[in-house]
């Protein structure tokens, strides 16, 4: 393979060495400018802006005192943080209502009758009401505010709320419009049965149940954020595709599984087995994904929370912030040899950011420990890649790589496995179940190659395979901080080609 090689680039300018400010903090995916933050909400685009509201404790770094952050984006790169949207509130019996996660549609007929006769733009936003007295959990209900002003300010409904069923474990509102019917569609879920209840109004104010579906595929956890909606088949059609955040592939975990299937405008009827999770993300850290409404040119387009409930509260970012997106993500059908696969790929908006540091149209991976280093350091890039495994039984790609660090993402040819490993990724001790994680998908190649994308950014790696067929997504928290990227090959030299790398460090999306 070496004589098919070119020969290597100059390294790119960009510096290494320690950060001078906050070494774990993303600089492309969006994180609060403080406190926590979980589950994205009210994913809406009006006006000329992406709305992301999201799970915020306005009061620290910590879970508690949900209310709603706010973020506005013109092209879901740059975004610029708002006030406080939603908060928690006391009731007459001295119980407090926290604010759960939900989402937002516009009411352009104004069905709610909520708004000034001849408005269109006006925001409705569902959301879970969950009441409790410290420690004890009262119920949860389906609540609704509005806004005037495209998201900046809110009134809470004077008559919520708007659907409730006397449980504790009913949450997470996802409301859409059904054009057969002229209706709105809210899916929720009975969480801890692992249901999705379907309902319908006119008027986004009273709510009539339709159906209910579930307790099929990872039951191991409870569900939680629905999300129901239609793609365009690539041989014609459309098939209704139904994400719930549940278990993920690994038990002990949190994850996102979907089901392809029908929907008649009361029930969902899914099209694999009951016993067959279909998993959204291989990683650790990917859940509570929810997608946009209203996208211009009918893009679906989904946000997902880059981390993971296990030891979320104890990630070593600081005091000042905790929790970040994974970049937001089209989705797509593709027909595979597999069969029908929700494609995932980063927002092409993301090309604009940044500028091309680095390509190489082709160079060997030689065995043993040295292999090839890619002549960059950074920690916060855009890096692509064809890979040919040729004679070699396995190959790796090591990225935030230092003396006694690296974040390993494996390649196994004769079980066509790829598997993400931060074992070795820096502060792995904080928390035990951080410490022993390796994920693993099966990712058959594609004409005899394996095509790679991967997003790190500091303390985030998105890793896409096969053009988005299969994606993992880690939290990773180096120590060191040289930022090298190396390839390696066991059992024989592989074969790279078109490895393109954008520098992203000087961004700053905020």
């Amino acid at each position: 393979m070496g004589a098919c090689s070119s020969p290597a680039p100059p390294a790119a300018t960009a510096p290494a060495g320690a950060p001078t400010t906050d070494p774990y903090r993303p600089v492309y995916h969006y994180s609060a400018p403080k406190n926590w933050i979980n589950d994205a909400n009210g994913l809406v685009y009006t006006n000329g802006q992406y709305q992301l509201f999201y799970q915020y404790n306005p009061q620290g770094p910590t879970p508690g005192h949900l209310a709603w952050g706010h973020a506005t984006s013109p092209d879901l790169v740059h975004w610029a943080p708002q006030p406080t949207a939603l908060t928690e509130y006391k009731n007459a019996d001295g119980s407090n209502t926290m604010i759960f996660s939900g989402s937002a549609v516009v009411d352009s007929a104004n069905a709610s009758g909520l708004f000034p006769a001849g408005t269109t733009d006006g925001l409705v936003a569902f959301y879970t009401g969950h009441v409790e007295r410290p420690g004890v959990v009262l119920r949860q209900r389906q609540e609704l505010a509005y806004s005037t002003d495209h998201g900046l300010t809110w009134q809470r409904y004077a008559k919520n709320p708007v659907l409730d069923i006397g449980s504790k474990e009913f949450r997470d509102p996802k409301v859409f419009w059904y054009a057969l019917q002229r209706k709105w569609v809210m899916t929720t879920v009975k969480a801890d049965r692992q249901q999705v209840y379907l309902y319908e109004s006119k008027n986004l104010t009273q709510w009539t149940f339709l159906s209910r579906w579930g307790r099929a595929g990872n039951t191991v956890k409870e569900w939680e954020c629905p999300d129901l909606f239609e793609l365009t088949v690539p041989d014609g059609g459309t098939k209704w595709v139904l994400l719930i955040s549940a278990g993920g592939p690994a038990e002990q975990f949190r994850g996102q599984q979907y089901f392809l299937g029908r929907f008649d405008g009361k029930t969902f009827v899914p099209d694999q087995p009951y016993d067959e999770p279909t998993y959204l993300d291989f990683g650790k850290d990917f859940f509570a994904g929810v997608t946009f409404g209203n996208v211009p040119k009918g893009r679906r387009i989904l946000v997902g929370w880059a981390n993971d409930w296990a030891y979320a509260p104890t990630v070593p970012t600081g005091d000042q912030w905790r929790g970040c997106f994974a970049v937001p993500r089209e989705l797509s059908l593709r027909r595979t040899p597999q069969g029908l696969t929700l494609v995932q790929q980063p927002v092409a908006e993301l090309r604009t950011l940044g500028k091309e540091a680095l390509y190489v149209p082709t160079h060997a991976i030689p065995t043993g420990t040295a292999g090839y280093e890619v002549p960059f350091k950074g920690e916060s890039y855009d890096l692509s890649l064809t890979l040919t495994p040729g004679t070699a039984k396995s190959f790796a790609l090591n990225v935030l790589q230092s003396a006694a660090e690296r974040t390993t993402l494996r390649y196994d040819v004769a079980r066509q496995t790829l598997t993400l490993d931060r074992t070795q990724s820096g502060n792995v001790d904080f928390h035990s179940m951080f410490a022993s994680s390796v994920e693993t998908a099966r990712v058959p190649l594609r004409n005899g190659q394996l095509q790679l994308r991967l997003l790190v950014d500091k303390s985030v790696v998105e890793v896409f395979a096969q053009d988005g067929e299969t994606t993992l997504t880690d939290l990773v928290f180096p120590r060191q901080h040289t930022g090298r990227i190396t390839l390696t090959a066991e059992g024989g030299p592989a074969q790279m080609t078109a490895l393109r790398l954008t520098d992203l460090s000087p961004i700053a999306v905020r």
